[in-house]
């Protein structure tokens, strides 16, 4: 995410590099990402951890519930949707947008990424 996110706004950079606004989005990206994964994904981690260590004897299919998968698939194909559509048309402020979406939320999934190492989730 952090790497896409990245390249969008390089090629937004190379659309208008007399711009302030990719420089605005290197900002905003991770504080909002911060926020994101400080306030929401961490509450969201600490619950499923306790969820999964409440099992008796998790399967790998039980890490998460079944309707995580359904958001999970609809959230790529939208992530995947929009980036593609900022690329082909080449909008300036979509690039933007979409970067300041990819880097947040790059950021908020290193949040719970921490979460789970903090924890020890990997050595239970």
């Amino acid at each position: 995410m952090l790497v896409k996110g990245s390249s969008l706004l390089a090629e937004a950079y190379s659309l208008k590099p007399e711009q302030y606004w990719p420089w605005l989005a290197v900002a905003a990206g991770p504080v909002i990402g911060s926020i994101k994964g400080k306030f929401i994904f961490r509450k969201s981690c600490l619950k499923n951890l306790a969820r999964i260590n409440a099992l008796n004897q998790p399967k790998i299919w039980q890490f998460f519930k079944p309707w995580f998968f359904v958001v999970l698939a609809i959230m790529i194909s939208f992530g995947a949707t929009m980036a593609r559509m900022a690329h082909t048309q080449h909008n300036y402020y979509f690039l933007i947008a979409v970067s300041i979406v990819d880097i947040d939320i790059g950021i908020a999934l290193l949040w719970s990424s921490y979460i789970f190492w903090r924890e020890k989730a990997f050595s239970k």
